[in-house]
């Protein structure tokens, strides 16, 4: 996605071999996460072993989808150029009923109406063919 006024790129994730699955569910409007098939647990981000247990046995499973706001700040200045016309944003750290916690944006309300221990749903924002960001929304 380009700013036309500006004719500035948005940045977009690069997916790699490890991330691809993550982007690819992404693009289908799904939130996909993995999960190690030896203590159970849900890891993000994307990794070869399991942070909890050394194993190396994660596989992809989808998410519920569902979170809570854990942390946040409201951005009034674009932390890129791209993001001028975006200002005022959220950017918050949400826990996935699954147990990891994911950085995302938090769309489709006000600024002030974010709270800590919000309940969101994840949402998807197409930035091209190729690429959906994970953001959340109000649930």
């Amino acid at each position: 996605m380009t700013d036309t006024t500006r004719g500035i790129e948005r940045p977009k994730p690069r997916p790699t071999e490890l991330t691809k699955p993550f982007w690819d569910a992404a693009r289908r409007h799904e939130l996909h996460l993995q999960r190690c098939s030896s203590c159970g647990r849900h890891v993000f981000y994307p990794r070869f072993s399991c942070p909890y247990c050394g194993a190396r046995t994660l596989e992809w499973v989808r998410a519920s989808g569902r979170a809570t706001v854990y942390s946040y700040t409201v951005a009034r200045r674009p932390t890129h150029a791209a993001f001028a016309d975006r200002v005022p944003y959220v950017i918050a750290i949400v826990s996935l009923e699954e147990g990891p916690r994911m950085t995302t944006n938090v769309v489709g309300c006000s600024p002030d109406d974010v709270a800590i221990g919000m309940p969101v749903r994840a949402a998807f924002e197409d930035l091209d063919d190729e690429i959906s960001l994970v953001v959340f929304e109000p649930a």
